[in-house]
């Protein structure tokens, strides 16, 4: 019998384990989409990771708040235009394991722990931070309807 019900938990736990993955990798299909289209400078394909109506972006770039269809879009300019002010360039930014998620039917909230690695007059920085996305369940995919970006101080890189 002891056999049976440490099993019968194992089994459970693995079930979870494994549902538990499979939204992960859900939620973090438009993220990585966004992010890793972010690295390599291609705004078209980040922007594929977005729902089309209107998207809230909050950064510590000025102007802070980004709202609309063409908020992505405006985000990157003001970004590309405050990065040669400040002489940054090989932005790069690396995202770690989710903390936290939240399935709410169609909706979700995800927050992911990422570092963003850059030059800043040709010295290596770091910002270690947090990203919160909002998104939202379109057909079988979701997609990007807001985030939000948590840094801490920039840093030396080692």
């Amino acid at each position: 019998m002891k056999a049976f019900v440490v099993g019968t938990v194992v089994s459970v736990g693995l079930l979870a384990a494994a549902g538990a993955a499979n939204a992960e990798s859900e939620l973090m299909a438009p993220v990585h989409q966004f992010v890793d289209s972010f690295n390599k400078g291609d705004v078209k394909t980040a922007a594929l990771a977005f729902a089309p109506s209107t998207v809230s972006i909050i950064d510590d770039v000025a102007p802070h708040v980004w709202i609309g269809p063409n908020a992505l879009g405006d985000w990157a300019r003001d970004l590309v235009a405050d990065d040669k002010a400040a002489g940054i360039s090989d932005e790069m930014v690396t995202l770690d394991a989710p903390t936290r998620e939240v399935i709410s039917g169609d909706k979700a909230y995800l927050v992911v722990s990422v570092v963003y690695s850059y030059k800043q007059q040709g010295m290596a920085m770091r910002e270690p931070a947090q990203m919160t996305y909002a998104l939202t369940k379109s057909g079988a995919a979701w997609l990007i309807s807001g985030w939000t970006w948590v840094g801490t101080t920039p840093v030396m890189a080692p």
